[in-house]
């Protein structure tokens, strides 16, 4: 199964989910118009196949003290594999870096950074530059999130 042989129903199912993966099995069923085992079934190869990879709760980032996101972009001269093991597992290890990729244009890398505040932030930058050699960060704090974490459109 991958994205080519998602018939309707299972895109629904997959939509469903995103909205609320606490539904039960009936509920689910329910929602896209089929029954229990069928949907059941359905679930199941979905998820054999790799395309639900997990399940997880989405919290409120204010409301958990973390109210500052920062876009962090790096630009390296580096690209040896090693230089790159050292700083994914720096980057990886701190736990306020939410997304990380590897980016095409004038920079090499785009960190996602939560932090309670200024303060904060400046740790985790302290974190990243005491480890890595680095050409350029660029850091772009966030003043309202109008779309964040949105559904994938299936």
């Amino acid at each position: 199964m991958n994205a080519r042989s998602l018939d309707e129903i299972d895109r629904r199912i997959l939509r469903a989910l995103q909205q609320d993966s606490t539904l039960s099995q009936r509920d689910l069923a329910e929602q896209v118009g089929l029954s229990q085992n069928a949907c059941w079934r359905r679930l199941k190869a979905i998820r054999e196949a790799g395309i639900i990879e997990r399940h997880t709760v989405r919290l409120n980032t204010g409301k958990v003290g973390l109210g500052l996101t920062v876009f962090v972009m790096v630009r390296t001269r580096h690209h040896s594999s090693e230089w790159l093991k050292t700083f994914r597992r720096t980057v990886l290890a701190i736990p306020n870096v939410i997304d990380f990729f590897r980016i095409a244009g004038d920079y090499d890398y785009m960190l996602k950074v939560v932090a309670e505040d200024m303060n904060a932030f400046d740790r985790v930058y302290q974190q990243m530059i005491e480890k890595v050699e680095l050409d350029a960060v660029t850091s772009y704090i966030t003043m309202e999130a109008i779309a964040d974490q949105r559904e994938l459109p299936v």
